[in-house]
Order: structure tokens, then sequence, then C-alpha cells
């Protein structure tokens, strides 16, 4: 058996809401191709609170322990009961400091074509730290609520280096160096500084810009082909990488990686959308796109790319398009016509 053809084990989780049937859309067309993937389904969310009481089993965690590798749907974290975000508990769990966030146009006719950039967000550090706390004004006990977050040297090196060594490995010419430290002169001037030290390293191989967050908020909407790849911290990428989502259509076309030295997990960014999960409504495009970063992350680019003709296919003559596409096609129809595409 060729290293090409061996089995690879990966975790699957369904997910809450719409999850489980995109999830079941993404294998199908991954099994036309023969993609590698050895599946292991673990459950988490509140289809993990129904059958354990915990929305992130013990049984689900030690599943991405062993595999190093999963893909996952839309997940429900439980309102109250103490219950921490699954995704910030995935990422602390398995150091999947690297948040890579494709996005380019495959729906034409949209206020923007041809987008075609990367956003890469630091995922463990920042405001997202979440050092939080009340202060007591007068007879209020929560007068003041503060908020810390930290940048550590080490971490912004990784995250920037990260950010080139895709840029060099995906033939992209530029990385963006996003940041605020005009004003939060020392926690993101730390990360500018780490930034331009990794910059001068890849001279002459990635060209390298800055720009202030909310500047890059104002061009990504007036010029956003100015841009390649970008990089920055993590509270600036939760809010880009949805602004540039929008650029294309939305979440519902936007995929994402979670990506460690250990481990990555991949998904779909949408929510569970659980008033229409179980309707033949969902669009597993997000999903499908996520999938396919895990196939090009294990050296399967042939079988991305197979998928990627197929999405860009279906999707461009606008026969099969699901409702928020502006088609009437459902998930099984869409799913339908890319394995036509793929067999």
């Amino acid at each position: 058996m060729s290293a090409a053809e061996k089995n690879i084990p990966a975790t699957l989780i369904p997910g809450d809401g719409i999850g489980p049937e995109i999830v079941e859309s993404v294998i199908e067309i991954l099994d036309a191709v023969g993609a590698p993937f050895d599946w292991d389904r673990q459950l988490a969310g509140m289809a993990a609170v129904d059958a354990t009481g915990n929305p992130l089993p013990a049984q689900t965690i030690e599943s991405i322990h062993r595999t190093g590798l999963a893909l996952k749907g839309p997940l429900t974290t439980p309102v109250g009961g103490g219950f921490k975000s699954i995704n910030v508990t995935l990422r602390q769990e398995f150091g999947l400091y690297a948040n890579l966030r494709p996005t380019h146009t495959i729906v034409p006719g949209g206020r923007f074509e041809n987008i075609d950039l990367v956003l890469v967000r630091e995922n463990l550090e920042g405001y997202y730290a979440a050092m939080e706390s009340y202060i007591p004004v007068g007879d209020d006990p929560h007068g003041i609520a503060t908020g810390a977050g930290y940048n550590s040297r080490a971490e912004c090196n990784r995250i920037v280096r990260f950010a080139f060594e895709y840029a060099v490995k995906n033939n992209r010419k530029k990385v963006t160096l996003v940041h605020k430290a005009n004003i939060l002169k020392l926690l993101t001037g730390l990360f500018l500084e780490e930034g331009r030290k990794v910059a001068k390293e890849y001279e002459g191989r990635v060209e390298v810009n800055e720009r202030i967050v909310d500047a890059c908020a104002m061009q990504l909407v007036i010029d956003p082909w100015q841009f390649d790849v970008i990089v920055t911290t993590n509270l600036f990428g939760d809010i880009l990488s949805d602004l540039t989502a929008g650029l294309v259509g939305g979440l519902g076309m936007a995929p994402g990686a979670n990506i460690g030295e250990k481990a990555a997990v991949f998904e779909a960014v949408h929510g569970s959308a659980p008033d229409i999960a179980g309707k033949n409504l969902a669009n597993p495009l997000a999903l499908l796109m996520a999938a396919n970063m895990m196939l090009q992350h294990v050296g399967r680019q042939d079988l991305a790319a197979r998928i990627d003709g197929a999405i860009k296919s279906v999707i461009t003559t606008g026969e099969v398009r699901t409702r928020d596409l502006g088609g009437t096609a459902g998930t099984r129809e869409l799913t339908a016509a890319l394995k036509q595409k793929l067999v």
C-alpha cells in the first residue's frame, strides 16, 4: 500500500442542528473521491450533553489526542450550567494556536468578484484570554467591568512565522501584519515588533506590509484585492475573518482550520442553525471546503483539487444551489450534483 493509499485515522464530530446532515453530505463526497480517512465518530455539543451530560466528553478529547486530526460540524455550547465554550476548550487542550480562514469567490455576480485571500488569526492569547473582573462602585458590586489580555513574544513570533510559511508553501506573495500598535503600544506593539523580525527572514521571498486594524477593515470593503495573507491577533482576527466571509456571501461559504503542533481541527465556522435542521435546506459547502483543507493538510492536494473543481463547476453554472446561494436545491440535491461531477 502506497503512502497515498494509506488510511489516516481521524475524529469525526457530527455536531448539533444541521451538523449531522451536512457531515453526512461531506462524507458522501469524500467517499466519492476515495479520501483516506478512517473515521472515529464522537459526540460534542448538545448531542453530547443529551447522551453524557458533558458537552465535550473525555472520550472525544481522547479520540483527538489519538488521531491528531478532526472534522467537526457546528456545535451548540449550552447556555448556563457553567459550561465553557467548546471551541475555546479544544483550542486550549490541543494548543491549536493558528486559526486559518481562506476566503475566495465561488458564487459569481456578487458585490466582489475574484476575492482570494487568507486570514491567519492567533488563537490562544490576546483579549480572548478573558481575564475579566468587576470593580465595585458605591452600592453596585459590578460598577466597572475590566478585561485584560496578553500577547507573548513567543506566540507572536510563532503565529507570524506560520503565516509566512503558509505564504511560501502556497505561492502567496504578500503578508499583511494587522495591529493597533498606535494605541495598544505594548499589547499589539509586541506583535508588530516580532512580525517585523520574522518578515526579515523571508525578505526577497514574501513581501510584507502593515495595517492598523480599523484601516484594514475599511480597505477590505473598498479594495480587498490588495490583500493576500493577513496575520493578526485573536480579537482582531475573529472580527476580520467574519468580515472577509461577508465579501463572498457569508459564513455559509467560510471554512476554518485550527492548527497546532500536534493536532488540527477543521470546521465550518457557521452555527448549528436548529431552525432548518432536518429539513434538507442546509448548505454543506463550508464544511466541505473545511474537509478540503483537511485533505491538503495530510498531503492529498490531488483529491482536494478534484473536489474544489466540482464545487466551482456546480456553483458557477448556477443549476444547483441551496437557498442561501439564491437557488432552490436542498442539501441532498447539491450533494448529488457534486458527486455526479466527481465520478
